[in-house]
């Protein structure tokens, strides 16, 4: 949902918080309940967490609260073993994406990775195979952004 942030509702802020922050609250809360030892969660947010782009930031504002949460299970889980993830995407070519842009927006943003496009799902699997295997059994509470350089923290 992109506005200026003069123009969001009451309901737009509702909707988007109950969304992505109280949404993946639960949802984690119920995983670490129900996960055997040595599980994986990964949530996924935003690099908009770290770019400073306008008529964001409800959007933004709204997942930030999951890189604490993503923190603070980590640390109560871990001694089980399980790992607590977030993968922070850049822009990624869906029609998700396409449907909040204009052509203007796409190709300013298609530029702002350091190759020069948007990033794929493709793109973004790697990570997520990596966090679940055994081999980031040391990679926890972690805030990742696979953007292709369009921001960096």
């Amino acid at each position: 949902m992109q506005k200026s942030i003069f123009d969001y509702s009451e309901s737009d802020f509702d909707t988007l918080f109950n969304i992505n922050a109280k949404g993946v609250f639960f949802v984690m809360q119920e995983a670490a309940k129900i996960l055997q030892d040595n599980g994986r969660i990964i949530n996924i947010g935003t690099s908009l967490l770290s770019a400073f782009t306008g008529n964001y930031a409800l959007y933004a504002g709204s997942k930030a609260p999951v890189e604490h949460f993503t923190k603070a299970l980590a640390k109560e889980i871990g001694a089980r073993g399980i790992t607590v993830n977030m993968i922070c995407p850049g822009p990624i070519d869906t029609d998700f994406f396409h449907k909040q842009e204009d052509t203007d927006s796409v190709a300013y943003l298609s530029g702002a990775s350091v190759a020069g496009r948007l990033g794929t799902i493709e793109d973004i699997v790697p990570m997520v195979d990596f966090l679940c295997s055994s081999q980031s059994q040391w990679t926890t509470g972690q805030t990742l952004f696979v953007n292709g350089g369009f921001v960096s923290r």
